[in-house]
C-alpha cells in the first residue's frame, strides 16, 4: 500500500507501512470509542427483541460512521466485515473485521465492559489490530511480528505453569446457539471450576483475551466463536508470547468449533482439563 503525494510538477509515491496503518486505526478505534462514551450512562430501557436490536443498532451505527470511512480511506481495496456474530474463513486478500461495540449488551446496561475493535486480516491472517475501552482511556495493540502493547508498553502473558494456581475465563454461547453448544460451555466450565483456582465467566470475549495478553488472566477458552470476537485477542496474545489452539490442542483456524488462548505454561493442562 502506498500514499500519493501530488505538487504542481511533481507525484511522489510514499509506501505507508503496517506500523503507520496501525497507528491510523488505533487514532479511529479512538474516534469512534469517543462518541460511544457520549452515549453511555444510563440502563437503556427494552420491553421486546425488536427494542433491544434497534438499540444495540444505534450504538453500532455510531461507531460505525467514524470507522467505515476512516478504515476504507486506508485501504481502499479492504473488504469490510462488520457483523459480530460471523464465523469462518474470509476469502483471499485484505478485510477489514470491525466490532464497533464490543460487549453493546453491557453498554446498553450502563457496564463498563465494552470496546470498539478493528482488525486487518490478510489471507486469513490477523496483520494488526487496534482495541480501545473508551472508558478507561486505554488502547490495546498488535502487529505481527512486532509484539503486543498498551498505550506502547509491552504485553507480556503470565508465567504460570500449574492450571490449579491459574485464573481462567470464559464467555457464554451467544443467543439462539445450538443446544449441543450451550450444554459443552456448562461441562467447560464445570471441568475448570475443579481445574483451575478462580473461573471467571462473562462476555465479551475480547476483554478476557486481553487480560490473557497482559498476563491478569491464564487462560480464555471458548466454543463457536465469531470471528470478530476472537481475531483481535487471538493476535494479541500470540504477539504477547501466548499460545492460540483449538479446545483440543490443534492450531485454531476462524472455521474451529473451539477456541483457547493460554500462557505457555498452561497451555496443555488447559485443553486437558476442556477435554474431561
Amino acid at each position: 500500500m502506498s500514499e500519493t503525494l501530488q505538487s504542481t510538477d511533481v507525484t511522489v509515491t510514499v509506501p505507508v507501512s503496517d506500523a503507520d496503518l496501525l497507528d491510523q486505526t488505533a487514532a479511529a478505534v479512538r474516534k469512534a470509542g469517543s462518541a460511544l462514551r457520549e452515549r453511555f450512562g444510563e440502563v437503556v430501557p427494552y420491553q421486546t427483541r425488536e427494542e433491544l436490536m434497534s438499540a444495540l443498532a444505534a450504538n453500532d451505527d455510531t461507531a460505525l460512521g467514524i470507522l467505515r470511512p476512516r478504515l476504507t480511506s486506508l485501504r481502499p481495496d479492504a473488504g469490510w466485515v462488520e457483523d459480530e456474530l460471523d464465523g469462518g474463513a474470509l476469502p483471499s486478500g485484505e478485510w477489514w473485521v470491525v466490532d464497533p461495540a464490543e460487549g453493546n449488551v453491557n453498554h446498553l446496561h450502563a457496564l463498563p465492559e465494552w470496546a470498539v475493535t478493528a482488525t486487518l486480516v490478510r489471507d486469513n491472517q490477523p496483520v494488526l489490530t487496534a482495541v480501545h475501552l473508551p472508558l478507561t482511556g486505554q488502547t490495546y495493540t498488535a502487529l505481527t511480528g512486532a509484539g503486543a502493547h498498551l498505550d506502547g508498553r509491552p504485553l507480556h502473558v503470565s508465567r504460570t505453569a500449574d492450571l490449579g494456581l491459574s485464573v481462567v475465563a470464559t464467555s457464554q454461547a451467544r443467543p439462539d446457539e445450538d443446544e449441543n453448544v450451550v450444554r459443552r460451555v456448562g461441562s467447560s466450565i464445570t471441568a475448570m471450576l475443579f481445574g483451575a483456582l478462580v473461573v471467571r465467566v462473562a462476555v465479551p470475549a475480547t476483554l478476557h483475551l486481553l487480560n490473557v495478553a497482559a498476563g491478569r488472566l491464564d487462560a480464555f477458552w471458548q466454543f463457536a466463536g465469531a470471528r470478530a470476537d476472537l481475531l483481535p485477542g487471538a493476535l494479541l496474545v500470540t504477539e504477547a508470547g501466548g499460545r492460540i489452539s483449538d479446545a483440543e490442542g490443534r492450531p485454531w483456524t476462524p472455521k474451529s468449533a473451539g477456541f483457547l488462548a493460554a500462557a505457555p505454561g498452561v497451555h496443555t493442562q488447559a485443553v486437558a482439563t476442556l477435554s474431561r
